[in-house]
């Protein structure tokens, strides 16, 4: 997580540099890796982090319309 203060950049886990994330744009799988490795980085809430970071990345729509489609895939 960033420092107090300090906003989170997109595509970026603690506002380091950029990592990519294994598999397709709203399959969910992006998410679950994104989620793993916040966890492994000591996030107190990883699933939150990792939601404000592609709410940063593809905006609130964008970020939406992919949960709805991988909702839409189980």
């Amino acid at each position: 997580m960033p420092k107090k203060g300090q906003k989170l950049r997109a595509g970026s886990l603690k506002g380091g540099k950029s990592q990519h994330f294994k598999g397709k744009r709203g399959s969910g799988s992006r998410f679950k890796d994104c989620k793993s490795k916040a966890r492994a980085r000591g996030a107190r809430n990883p699933a939150g982090m990792c939601a404000a970071m592609g709410r940063a990345k593809y905006g609130k729509k964008g970020f939406s319309k992919m949960g709805a489609k991988g909702r839409r895939r189980h």
